[in-house]
């Protein structure tokens, strides 16, 4: 792991970089620097993800309905190929991760690993808005929505 010189003297938190510990201070001061110039709304963040609510743009294949995954066996489509990966198992029975602790299985290593931190305990994501911690990017995404608004 990489040396963390730079520390919060409220929090204590250590950051790689002062570029790392000037936003997060703004969580300890309420300062809200960052101003979206269509609606006026303010962020202790950078507004870039919050402007594309304005330009209504989909960056991610997912959220625009395209399915260009296209299974070979019975022709169904899908939005990721991690999903059409899922779906294979349909067809060749094959059920390539079990988790080992409990009876549950997985298509991918990283769903496997993921599910593993439920026994562990571990929660690596953490916000740097109130300091929660998370199991997954996905809940940490999620709890980073509600922050922003």
């Amino acid at each position: 792991m990489g040396k963390k010189p730079c520390k919060c003297n409220v929090c204590r938190k250590t950051f790689t970089s002062k570029q790392g510990l000037s936003p997060h201070i703004k969580i300890h001061t309420g300062e809200k620097p960052y101003k979206c110039n269509i609606c006026s709304k303010t962020s202790k963040q950078n507004v870039t993800s919050h402007l594309r609510i304005h330009m209504e743009e989909k960056p991610y294949k997912i959220h625009t309905g395209e399915k260009p995954y296209k299974c070979n066996a019975c022709s169904r489509v899908f939005t990721t190929k991690n999903r059409l990966t899922g779906h294979l198992i349909v067809h060749t029975g094959e059920i390539p991760c079990n988790c080992g602790v409990c009876t549950r299985t997985f298509t991918t290593k990283q769903s496997l690993t993921a599910h593993l931190r439920i026994h562990t305990g571990e929660k690596p994501y953490k916000c740097d808005v109130c300091s929660k911690s998370f199991t997954s990017k996905h809940n940490l995404t999620a709890q980073l929505r509600i922050h922003m608004g």
